[in-house]
């Protein structure tokens, strides 16, 4: 993978992929809401393909995501947690799988800052808090085989 940053005007940046580019304006979002914001984004994809490929169906998905960083600068992350709401023709159960999986497996970025960070998240599933402020064990990742499935490519 590789990004090309090319700086446009006062705090205005473009960010160039193999397949696109985007602004990024800064600080109207800063470089650590849009990295964030890949967190999130990273599992919400997940979350919409895992039930996809066992033939189910998720819908009105909103992942927010809190952290907490240290201080003094770099200011790197102490804690992330994670709030999943969404509606599924699924049961409780399998969707806090898709949830763990996510968290614990598939998400590479999740798992990119997951050995400092500790990670917490909640799931409310058709309306009902199904697990709240569930900590996720740090470290090396897991080794839960959940096979393949379609999602951003890494």
């Amino acid at each position: 993978m590789k990004i090309s940053i090319t700086h446009k005007e006062e705090m205005k940046f473009e960010a160039k992929t193999a397949k696109s580019s985007f602004i990024i304006d800064c600080p109207t979002i800063s470089p650590i809401e849009y990295f964030l914001s890949g967190i999130i984004t990273c599992s919400a994809t997940d979350l919409i393909m895992m039930p996809k490929n066992q033939g189910k169906t998720v819908s009105n998905l909103v992942v927010d995501g809190e952290v907490v960083r240290a201080e003094p600068h770099p200011a790197k992350f102490t804690s992330l947690h994670l709030t999943y709401t969404f509606d599924s023709d699924a049961d409780d159960t399998m969707a806090q799988r898709w949830v763990m999986a996510s968290i614990e497996t598939y998400c590479s970025t999740i798992n990119t800052i997951r050995d400092t960070t500790k990670i917490t998240y909640s799931v409310t599933h058709n309306g009902k808090l199904i697990c709240e402020n569930k900590e996720v064990i740090s470290g090396g990742g897991s080794n839960i085989d959940m096979g393949e499935i379609e999602a951003c490519p890494s």
